[in-house]
């Protein structure tokens, strides 16, 4: 794999960098050491302008090409996970109840690879602006920097990001034109009723009874309201009710999540649970009260951003090590907030055979880190050339 020889000669300083930061996580928005170590490196390779406490600890790097031009944006996401460590491995986190089980530390690391080596080189035209990111595991902390207005600021044109793929061959680099990955909602049904003893039922309006009728009927909207060519995810993940073996409560509590690839299909789906929630409480002559929280947005490519970068990727990994075949997820990722505001690409790069992601024996392969810093250098280059 044609690597830039420079960023493989990085290959000792960034493995060391993850490693570091493994050993370090931290969450969602406090990532003050984090930001400190990615902030000193910078400082080191010489970038034209820092800017921190971006989504209260987010850093923002700007490296000035040699010529004028339009801003390019790259992004790593630098948060853990609030799990414990069980890799048995030498720089396992020192911090318990802590983990990078979802590879920020690498992709931190890629992106301080390319960093180091456009600051030396600059052989690009107009700008790229850096984007370290907290908060990417639930607190959507993309979705702060744009409030903040970071996409603004610098006139950002197009953005990217990659994310780590165990299982996927070392290396290889996927995306896909449109819908990648999922908008992720959550909604909490409360469920009132009339309490009274369990050897008189009938004399109660018992909510388990409401959810379990509830539940059933939910599974109608993925299977009779959308369009089956739609990808609908609906999973009731809780049900709580009760506190005695001889006591019919007056309350249950269903949650669960609604995860959807287009906005219309989303609105839609939405709709119909609130209306077979109302509909079938009154059934039984219960109430119940629907909070629904809105996630992340679904993350979708730009159909030709995403076949720029499949391009500058396969000259890094080969062409048949890169492809638009990536087949998308339900799961859900917070560069969407990104991709609303520029058009732009997310991809997944080969981590090897490995524990998958958010598992308590995941580990991000080191072999890796060049090949991801090699691929952003080459989109730079390539979309902003001198």
């Amino acid at each position: 794999m044609p690597v830039i020889n420079r960023i493989a000669d990085y290959y000792d300083d960034m493995t060391a960098w993850r490693q570091h930061l493994h050993e370090n996580p931290e969450l969602e928005y406090d990532c003050v050491e984090t930001a400190a170590f990615v902030t000193a490196r910078l400082e080191e390779f010489g970038v034209d302008e820092i800017s921190q406490g971006w989504a209260k600890t987010g850093v923002i790097a700007v490296i000035n090409g040699k010529s004028e031009g339009d801003t390019i944006g790259l992004r790593a996401d630098m948060d853990a996970l609030p799990m414990p460590e069980e890799t048995g491995l030498p720089y396992a986190s020192k911090i318990e109840g802590k983990m990078h089980a979802c590879g920020h530390d690498g992709h931190t690391t890629m992106l301080l690879g390319a960093a180091r080596y456009l600051a030396e080189t600059r052989n690009f035209s107009g700008r790229v602006v850096l984007i370290f990111q907290p908060a990417e595991e639930g607190g959507a902390g993309a979705g702060m920097m744009v409030e903040e207005g970071l996409m603004d600021k610098y006139g950002i044109s197009q953005v990217y990001g990659i994310h780590n793929m165990p299982n996927q061959e070392v290396g290889t680099i996927e995306t896909r034109a449109g819908p990648l990955m999922a908008a992720a909602d959550v909604f909490e049904i409360e469920i009132t009723g009339k309490d009274g003893h369990a050897a008189q039922p009938h004399l109660t309006i018992d909510p388990i009874i409401v959810g379990t009728a509830m539940v059933q009927n939910l599974q109608t909207i993925v299977s009779r309201t959308v369009d089956p060519v739609d990808s609908v995810v609906l999973s009731v993940t809780r049900f709580n009710a009760g506190t005695a073996d001889n006591v019919i409560s007056d309350r249950a509590k269903i949650v669960g999540t609604l995860r959807t690839f287009k906005k219309d299909v989303r609105a839609k789906a939405m709709e119909r649970l609130k209306t077979i929630m109302e509909h079938v409480a009154a059934m039984y002559g219960a109430t119940a009260r629907l909070d629904y929280q809105h996630g992340y947005p679904a993350t979708v490519n730009d159909a030709a951003k995403a076949a720029f970068a499949t391009k500058a990727a396969a000259e890094v990994v080969g062409d048949d090590h890169a492809s638009m075949d990536a087949v998308p997820m339900m799961a859900a990722e917070d560069f969407s907030y990104f991709l609303q505001e520029a058009p732009g690409a997310y991809l997944f790069i080969g981590n090897g055979p490995s524990a998958g992601l958010h598992q308590t024996t995941y580990n991000f392969n080191d072999e890796i880190s060049p090949i991801g810093a090699s691929f952003f250098v080459r989109v730079v280059e390539t979309a902003q050339p001198v």
